[in-house]
């Protein structure tokens, strides 16, 4: 009964972990991105059951050790980078000048979700420069316009189907687009937000839908969009940053194809993954709530907020614009085969790079 037990649960660990290998789009293959961590957990359990339930000199019994520690090992590779062992992406800042630093606030507000006082005192706390709120409709526009006299600068889109966005700003905001890139009702915001400085920062706020039995069937429409907006900001030298939710995990195969492709960096690598979804879950949490950055920027902090009644947890996030320290800092570099699996995604939908907006500095 034991090894029956062992042999299942060994058959289960070996199947999530070689499907994610294939190219397939289809929901319930890219979804086994998400739980590497809670999988690599449960081949530790089972490794350790092995090693005190089984008998090791007997061959099946030996491969099964050697399935669990090898699944173990390759599913702790893509999530080790988000523990404090591993070195930091992006430096710590260590530029004082507080008029080269932006503030961000990432928030999935929840649609149903009515605690718009919680939110708005967790802005007026932390006081970020730029705040941007997902799944907010009319109802959620209507009360956090509260906020307008701090927040002169905003772009606007209530939507009711759990895909409206709003960017509320401090910061003066120049060339600002709403575009609905790939699906007619799910928008991204994109402008340039000038810093005290006067320097101007490019910005994509992004929310594309995810692969799942109640969304989409295939990745394909989240994918297409992230990878389009990598390709536009590919090699730029404007300083840029790309928040939202991603609805992926940070270590999935797309995400760090959008990092290779893009040149972003990704600020938790080295500081912990930050996961900030499902609240109400801890033992099923991860971090679909991102901000990537280019090299012009060094991080002076990242936080997961408290939660304010949405599934999701607000992140917060310092950055602070230092070229010299930045230039020395690296990220996932793109090979050929990157390249061309970027081209092979997007041309599943009906997108091309010139069709996202490129607010000009």
């Amino acid at each position: 009964m034991q090894f029956a037990v062992i042999s299942a649960l060994v058959a289960l660990i070996l199947v999530a972990t070689l499907l994610p290998l294939s190219k397939h789009t289809e929901w319930w293959v890219r979804d086994l991105d998400f739980p590497r961590l809670q999988i690599a957990i449960l081949a530790l359990g089972v490794l350790v059951a092995e090693s005190f339930l089984l008998d090791l000199d007997d061959q099946v019994s030996c491969l099964l050790v050697v399935i669990t520690t090898c699944c173990l090992l390759y599913q702790a590779w893509w999530i080790v980078p988000y523990l404090r062992v591993y070195p930091n992406e992006v430096k710590s800042a260590v530029v004082s000048d507080v008029t080269e630093r932006i503030r961000i606030l990432t928030a999935n507000v929840l649609t149903p979700n009515r605690n718009t006082d919680g939110l708005v005192a967790l802005i007026r706390e932390h006081n970020p420069h730029v705040f941007v709120t997902l799944e907010t409709d009319a109802w959620w526009q209507e009360r956090l316009d509260v906020l307008e006299d701090e927040y002169r600068y905003s772009m606007k889109c209530p939507l009711d189907n759990l895909y409206g966005m709003h960017v509320y700003s401090r910061l003066p905001l120049e060339d600002s687009a709403i575009q609905f890139l790939v699906e007619d009702d799910i928008p991204s915001m994109h402008a340039l937000v000038v810093l005290p400085s006067g320097r101007k920062v490019r910005m994509h706020f992004l929310h594309p839908a995810p692969p799942s039995p109640t969304e989409h069937d295939e990745s394909t429409e989240r994918d297409a969009e992230l990878l389009v907006v990598a390709k536009s900001v590919s090699g730029l030298d404007t300083p840029v940053i790309v928040a939202g939710d991603l609805n992926d995990v940070a270590w999935s195969t797309t995400t760090r194809l959008f990092r290779k492709v893009s040149g972003l960096l990704d600020p938790r690598v080295g500081r912990g993954m930050f996961n900030t979804f499902h609240v109400d879950y801890w033992f099923l949490r991860w971090p679909l709530d991102h901000l990537f950055h280019s090299r012009h920027f060094t991080l002076s902090f990242i936080r997961r907020l408290p939660s304010f009644g949405s599934d999701h947890f607000p992140v917060l996030v310092e950055l602070v614009y230092d070229r010299v320290r930045g230039a020395e800092q690296e990220g996932l570099a793109a090979d050929e085969e990157d390249h061309a699996l970027a081209e092979e995604k997007i041309a599943a939908e009906p997108v091309t790079v010139n069709d996202v907006h490129e607010p000009q500095a």
